[in-house]
């Protein structure tokens, strides 16, 4: 059995750059850091950074895009793959990257320098509103009974508070897993 997985957590080096491939899906791509400290025989103090080269795709591309940017503090879950090629000068080069699977953001402000421009998503909206962080700077919580706020009279009398008290049946039994 193999097994390609890395998990980084870090800061980002440098705001993410975007690119579309041919097919119209994001990509973006950045650089983070992680640090290494411990004490060598002298018991003196070491530390060293090592740097990684993180590939999103998809969903996790727009995402990095909007709310990752220099400082950001992020964990990467992903595989390892190393490309080749020939530069002009016949020079075969290699790159190794860490292509992202999974991505979970730091709290707001963490190792940030507190310029960076925060985008909070719109539902039905592809434009972000910037610098509108939530209230404490945090991640917000959303409660289990949330019910989100009506835009307008018209719409209050169709909206339905959420409730998750009619999932219970689809619970999953532990007699039922296979394994």
């Amino acid at each position: 059995m193999n097994l390609n997985k890395a998990f980084v957590l870090g800061n980002v080096t440098r705001d993410p750059e975007v690119r579309s491939m041919p097919n119209g899906n994001q990509v973006t791509n950045f650089s983070m850091a992680t640090n290494r400290v411990w004490k060598d025989a002298q018991g003196q103090k070491k530390e060293e950074a090592e740097f990684h080269n993180i590939v999103c795709y998809g969903k996790l591309a727009d995402i990095s895009a909007r709310y990752l940017n220099k400082g950001s503090l992020v964990l990467i879950e992903g595989r390892i793959k190393t490309r080749n090629w020939t530069n002009q000068q016949g020079v075969k080069q290699y790159k190794t990257e860490i292509i992202a699977e999974t991505m979970q953001l730091g709290p707001k402000g963490a190792g940030t320098s507190g310029n960076s421009n925060y985008s909070k998503p719109q539902f039905g909206s592809h434009e972000p509103e910037q610098n509108n962080p939530p209230a404490g700077g945090d991640i917000p919580i959303i409660e289990e009974n949330y019910t989100p706020p009506a835009d307008n009279a018209e719409n209050s009398e169709d909206q339905k508070p959420i409730s998750f008290e009619d999932n219970a049946a689809d619970e999953i039994d532990v007699k039922d897993i296979p394994f």
